[in-house]
C-alpha cells in the first residue's frame, strides 16, 4: 500500500490555536448539541508506571490510570511548559502531580472518545486547571449517558463537565512548539479521534555553537579548554559555562495518539455504544494506515507499537 501524506487524509487543515481477551476488553475480538467547532477559542512517578521522555526536545509522559489502565499521555513542550492532556480517565491527584513536577501548564484536555475509562477525570482536572475540554460532537450523547456507562461497569458515574470545544476532522491543535491533526476515527464509538504530531513539529534551528576565542595575545583557546581554568590567578571562582542560544532539536518521528481505535497487535471493540466494525476498519484503512510505517503509535491501552508493525503483524489489518 502506498504511503500517503497526512495533507491527503486531513484536505482543508483547519488551525486552532489554544489558549491559555485482548478484543473484548475496550479492544474488538443523541441530545441536542449546542456546540459548534466554528466556537473554538483563539487562545492558546509515584510508584506506579509512568512511561516519561525528555529527549528530543519534548516531554511526553504517558500514566496508565482507573480500573482499566486507560493510558493518560501528557506532551509538554521543554522551553513554554505549555502542555496538552489526553485522556485523563481517573487518578487526577497522580496525573497533577506530574504536571507540577515538570512545571507544566495544561492549555488544553483532550478526550479521544467518551467512554467512561476515559473521561473519568475530565471535570476534576478541568476544575484545577481551567483548561478547555475538548472531544468530538458524535460522542456528546454518550458523555452525557455516563450513569448507563456506569451502571455496565458497576462503579459510581464520575462527575461531569462542559465541553467547551467540539472537534472535527482537520482541526489543528498549537500548543508551544507543537502541533496535532485531529483525524475523526469512528468505529469504536461514533466521535472517536486520533491525535497525529507530524514528523517536524516542534523542530526548531539551532544557533551556530561557538567553540573556541581569541585570546589577548591572539591565540586561539578551545572554550572547553577555557572554562577548566579559573579567572584569575587569584582564584576567585572558576567560570561557568554559558547555556547555548538554543539547542538542535532533531527531528521526531511521527506520533499517532490512536485512542482505543488501534492497539499493538488489535483493534478497538465495536460491540459496544456506537460502535461499528464497519466503520472501524474503514477508519483503520482508509486514514491510519496511509501514515508513514515509522509512526510510533500511543494507543488508549497497552504499550506502544508504529503503525509499520500494525501494517505487517496485526490480525486485522491483513490481506483480504
Amino acid at each position: 500500500m502506498s504511503i500517503l501524506s497526512p495533507i491527503q487524509f486531513t484536505k482543508g487543515l483547519r488551525r486552532v490555536d489554544i489558549r491559555g481477551d485482548r478484543r473484548q476488553g475496550c479492544r474488538a475480538g443523541g441530545a441536542t448539541n449546542p456546540f459548534s467547532s466554528d466556537d473554538i477559542l483563539l487562545i492558546m512517578s509515584d510508584g506506579r508506571t509512568a512511561l516519561n521522555s525528555t529527549t528530543d526536545g519534548l516531554i511526553h509522559i504517558t500514566i496508565p490510570v482507573g480500573m482499566l489502565q486507560c493510558n493518560c499521555s501528557i506532551i509538554g513542550d521543554p522551553d513554554t511548559r505549555e502542555a496538552l492532556v489526553i485522556d485523563p480517565g481517573d487518578e487526577v491527584t497522580r496525573i497533577l502531580d506530574l504536571i507540577g513536577r515538570h512545571k507544566l501548564i495544561v492549555k488544553v484536555i483532550v478526550s479521544t472518545h467518551a467512554h467512561i475509562d476515559h473521561v473519568g477525570g475530565l471535570s476534576k482536572l478541568h476544575q484545577y486547571t481551567g483548561a478547555p475540554v475538548l472531544m468530538h460532537r458524535d460522542d456528546l450523547p454518550l458523555y452525557q449517558a455516563m450513569d448507563e456507562q456506569a451502571a455496565f461497569l458497576g462503579v459510581h458515574p464520575p462527575d461531569l463537565t462542559e465541553v467547551d470545544q467540539l472537534l472535527k476532522e482537520g482541526d489543528v491543535l498549537r500548543w508551544g512548539r507543537f502541533e496535532a491533526q485531529v483525524i475523526h476515527t469512528p468505529g469504536h464509538t461514533q466521535g472517536s479521534v486520533s491525535l497525529y504530531l507530524p514528523q517536524d513539529a516542534g523542530k526548531v534551528t539551532a544557533a551556530r555553537t561557538i567553540t573556541s576565542v581569541i585570546d589577548e595575545t591572539g591565540e586561539k583557546i578551545d572554550i572547553a579548554d577555557l572554562l577548566k581554568k579559573t579567572v584569575d590567578p587569584d582564584g576567585i571562582r572558576e567560570t561557568e559555562p554559558v547555556p547555548d542560544e538554543s539547542e538542535l532539536i532533531l527531528p521526531r518521528a511521527p506520533q499517532l495518539f490512536s485512542g482505543d481505535t488501534l492497539f499493538a497487535g488489535s483493534i478497538g471493540r465495536t460491540d459496544l455504544w456506537g460502535g461499528s466494525m464497519e466503520q472501524i476498519m474503514n477508519s483503520l484503512r482508509s486514514k491510519l494506515m496511509h501514515l508513514p510505517d515509522e509512526t510510533i503509535v500511543h494507543p488508549g491501552h497497552g504499550p506502544v507499537t508504529t503503525i509499520g508493525n500494525e501494517r505487517q503483524l496485526n490480525p486485522f489489518l491483513q490481506p483480504e
